[in-house]
């Protein structure tokens, strides 16, 4: 199979790749046949083992039947974001530009992108970035639906990827993660070819899992002496004798790159391919390669030579402006020294230019004395930054000059994270800011270096941003604005990191050194907020008494005042008191209705927990109209933001619970499994698995589903030692109640009477969020009956100071269980009675059913049978159904 290489005058064969030639168009096949099935391929190796040859028959077998791009890595762009992501897709795009024809139909990139143009333009380089920092795990979703919506238009795809080993991490974290799609996903097959010998640290892991993923993983060897000869005979005739093609496999090991480049040496020189002349060929294979290599390009002048430097510095896609500027010469002989090159067969193209093999542009890089390199990146790092590129462009370059001090660079280095978090490449902003860290920048500047770190880190990894928020709390020379931000910050970071303890401590600390004003009641409130959310804390009920003062006459004039008051709402309801009460205070702080700017779901300032408190305090309050408006712009929020990872997560959680709370168990189930699994791109054990992991199983059980229950359960450890941050519904409560249904009644009993010890000893009372009397009540009844009434006169008791219909009608169904005869039937009744009012369907259809068995009344039962199916309540159902084939027939 013959593959053309452009500076070649003849065509060789690709030799002893018959099985990967075979992988490769049967998964053309099935890309273009009727199934349309994509698939992904790995080609992986030593430089020079024909990778490049192999991506090359890849696009001949597919072009003509079906769109195929490519992109390659390049050694001295690996820190550019998504380099390779803009070069694989940005011509479709550009390509679908009102200014040209539309696309079977698409007008513009816009069309194609739709509602996640803001998110992923930017990183795709066809928008400008937000000044919002982009969720990564948002922009790869983004991208994922960019290739579904491009194969519909365009057709099966082939995206081929050249020199993965220095592709940039935020696209190999892309291919990674689309690679993992189960099967089934748009046509799309993906060939990665990368060198195993320079994939190293996160690139060789990404790479990996990329291999893991693929239909097909071949590491490549070196040609035998036979394939050598054979391409020998190729490229110089039949004439070439074995000894003469035995020395050229000698001289090159099998390596195809070499073995291509000697012949055509071979050829240039007129060498006559016999024994007779086999000795020459060392000398001429050392000019492919190495030190050999420089010599060569040494010979050609100087000015060449500082020509190919420009070129190497500038790496891939080079600009034939940019290696003017830094080579120092005019145009006319820069024109020169390319034709020059060309003619050497080291540079290819004209503008751009690139070099024939990156193992050329890898020699000669390396060949640059340090010094003269280091300037060259400098001087690289002006000129891209004086040609519009801006410093995100010049980023690689900056990362490359030597620490001087430079104030100048230090901003210029900040402007380029900051370039990079609005495209969603955090890991880029990082390097950006650790590297000015070491310029050094000003005292005054370093506070603030150190909090840009840690904010770029908040989204992906809440350990490390709590590293680089201390550190910069520490620096003598922070100014008191920035602090509050630094300190607020580093408490969202450790609540996040599931260490709500030392988040109160840190902010409290702040509290007592900073002067009243607007900058020490935001510490209160915040103080507050991480207090509140522990799952343990010293002195709960003062805490409480403490917000209730501060809150009390707070009128929602700022938004301070709106976060204090949403939070007393939100103590108020974990307490149990009045949720009419509760519900006037969240109302007062609202503006008109809605949450006012500064403390929405996706502002900054505040974070997502307050609108998150206020819509749950809604939520036990019967308001289940308001709070699913509030978790549903919540999610809209993080949708429209981009932000797919922890704050999705936990905004699915929030729907799925409303729907839980209203009796849509299917639904709610469905909102808490994704929950789950956009929660398991972040990491393991957060506070969000353990929110979303409590709702899921609560859920099941009320459907049911036991079984499911305890999977889920095992599955993501829900058992002591819990959460440091609260969880709704409360962890051991459903614990307990999880442990009741499989039967464990000692341990569920020993689950639950831990639970009601820290509830009440924190003060907090609602038997909806915490339902530890009733299931405690239930389980010891037949033990302890002095005991179970006791706990359901104090759950009746709490339900009614709470007042919601939800709260009593199952505190009066947990009395009536320890009833017999008309006394249940009774209770039961006003059971009914209270959650008819209320928009608790599934409470209701138990009620509904409990109150059909003991009154027998057939009519209840079948009403509470049909309410249970349309809620989902398997369990529930199957219980109604025996209830109803165990009545005696009508005579």
């Amino acid at each position: 199979m013959p593959v053309y290489r452009p500076d070649d005058s003849v065509t060789l064969p690709l030799l002893e790749r018959e099985p990967e030639l075979a992988a490769a168009a049967n998964a053309v096949d099935a890309l273009c046949g009727s199934k349309r099935s994509g698939g992904l391929l790995v080609y992986r190796g030593a430089a020079g083992l024909g990778k490049t040859a192999l991506l090359s028959e890849v696009r001949r077998l597919a072009t003509g039947r079906c769109a195929v791009w490519s992109a390659r890595g390049g050694e001295t762009v690996t820190s550019v974001p998504f380099h390779v992501v803009r070069q694989l897709l940005q011509p479709a795009l550009t390509a679908a530009e009102p200014a040209s024809e539309p696309v079977d139909g698409l007008a513009d990139a816009r069309e194609l992108l739709g509602d996640r143009y803001e998110i992923v333009g930017p990183a795709l380089g066809i928008a400008p970035p937000g000044e919002q920092h982009a969720d990564p795990q948002g922009v790869r979703d983004g991208l994922d639906a960019l290739v579904e919506r491009l194969a519909a238009v365009h057709g099966p795809l082939v995206l081929l990827v050249d020199d993965g080993q220095w592709a940039d991490l935020e696209t190999l974290a892309w291919l990674a993660s689309f690679a993992e799609r189960p099967a089934g996903g748009p046509p799309v097959l993906i060939v990665v070819a990368y060198r195993t010998e320079e994939a190293i640290g996160e690139t060789e892991w990404f790479l990996q899992k990329i291999g893991v993923a693929a239909k097909l993983l071949v590491t490549l060897s070196e040609l035998t002496s036979d394939a050598t000869a054979e391409l020998a005979r190729a490229a110089l005739g039949e004439h070439a004798d074995d000894p003469f093609c035995r020395e050229v496999w000698a001289v090159t090991g099998g390596n195809a790159y070499e073995t291509v480049e000697l012949l055509a040496k071979v050829r240039d020189s007129g060498l006559n391919p016999v024994e007779d002349f086999a000795g020459e060929l060392r000398a001429l294979g050392a000019s492919a390669r190495g030190t050999g290599l420089i010599a060569r390009l040494e010979e050609l002048g100087t000015a060449t030579t500082r020509f190919a430097w420009a070129a190497a510095v500038l790496g891939t896609d080079i600009s034939l402006d940019l290696a003017i500027t830094l080579s120092g010469m005019s145009q006319e002989a820069a024109a020169e020294c390319a034709e020059r090159l060309r003619a050497a067969r080291i540079l290819v193209g004209t503008d751009p230019l690139e070099f024939v093999h990156p193992l050329i542009a890898g020699a000669v890089y390396r060949a640059i004395p340090p010094g003269v390199r280091t300037a060259m990146h400098g001087l690289a790092a002006w000129a891209v930054s004086r040609s519009g590129r801006g410093s995100a462009a010049a980023a690689p370059h900056l990362l490359e000059v030597h620490p001087d001090g430079d104030p100048e660079l230090v901003e210029q280095l900040r402007e380029a994270a900051a370039e990079h978090l609005a495209v969603g490449a955090p890991d880029a902003a990082r390097r950006c800011l650790e590297r000015a860290l070491t310029e050094p920048p000003l005292e005054s500047v370093r506070p603030q270096v150190l909090y840009e770190l840690g904010c770029a880190t908040l989204l992906t990894s809440p350990a490390t941003t709590v590293g680089h928020l201390r550190a910069a709390l520490d620096t003598p020379q922070l100014d008191e604005g920035l602090r509050v931000d630094v300190v607020f910050r580093l408490a969202q970071a450790l609540t996040h990191n599931n260490q709500t303890g030392d988040a109160a401590h840190v902010v409290a600390t702040e509290v007592a050194r900073t002067e009243e004003g607007p900058d020490r009641m935001r510490l209160q409130g915040a103080h507050f907020l991480w207090e509140g959310v522990q799952a343990i804390e010293e002195n709960g009920p003062e805490r409480s008494r403490r917000l209730a003062r501060l809150a009390d006459g707070l009128t929602g004039r700022d938004n301070t005042e709106r976060v204090l008051l949403m939070l007393r709402a939100f103590d108020g309801t974990a307490r149990g008191e009045s949720a009419e009460e509760n519900v006037q205070i969240g109302e007062r702080a609202l503006i008109d209705g809605r949450l006012a700017p500064g403390v929405g779901w996706a502002d900054t300032a505040w974070g997502f927990e307050p609108p998150a408190l206020l819509g749950l305090s809604y939520a036990f309050a019967d308001r289940l109209d308001r709070a699913e408006s509030l978790f549903q712009e919540g999610l809209r929020a993080f949708e429209i933001s981009g932000w797919s990872g922890g704050h999705l997560a936990f905004a699915h959680a929030l729907v799925g619970y409303g729907h839980r709370r209203r009796g849509r168990l299917v639904d709610a189930e469905a909102y808490l499994r994704e929950s789950l699994r956009l929660a398991d791109r972040v990491g393991n054990g957060l506070p969000m698995h353990w929110d979303a992991a409590c709702m899921l199983i609560d859920t099941l059980l009320a459907r049911g589903h036991v079984d499911k229950a305890l999977e889920a359960a095992e599955r993501h450890a829900f058992a002591p030692p819990y959460s440091s941050s609260i969880v709704i519904p409360d962890a051991p409560c459903v614990r307990g109640r999880l442990l009741l249904a499989l039967g464990r009644t000692k341990e569920a009993v020993a689950e639950l009477e831990a639970a009601g010890q820290a509830l009440t000893a924190r003060g907090r009372h609602n038997i909806v969020m915490a339902p530890w009397a009733l299931d405690l009540a239930r389980a010891v009844a037949d033990d302890d009956p002095r005991r179970a009434a006791h706990l359901a006169s104090y759950a009746r008791d709490r339900a009614e100071r709470f007042g919601t219909h939800t709260a009593i009608g199952v505190a009066l169904c947990c009395a009536a269980s320890l009833k017999e005869g008309a006394e249940k039937v009774e209770l039961l009744a006003q059971a009914v009675a209270h959650l008819e009012a209320s928009p608790s369907a599934y409470e209701l259809a138990v009620a509904r059913v409990e109150y059909g068995i003991a009154a027998g009344f057939p009519a209840e039962l079948a009403c509470g049978l049909e309410l249970a199916e349309s809620c989902g309540a398997d369990g529930l159902a199957e219980r109604a159904r025996r209830a109803m084939e165990a009545r005696p027939a009508p005579r």
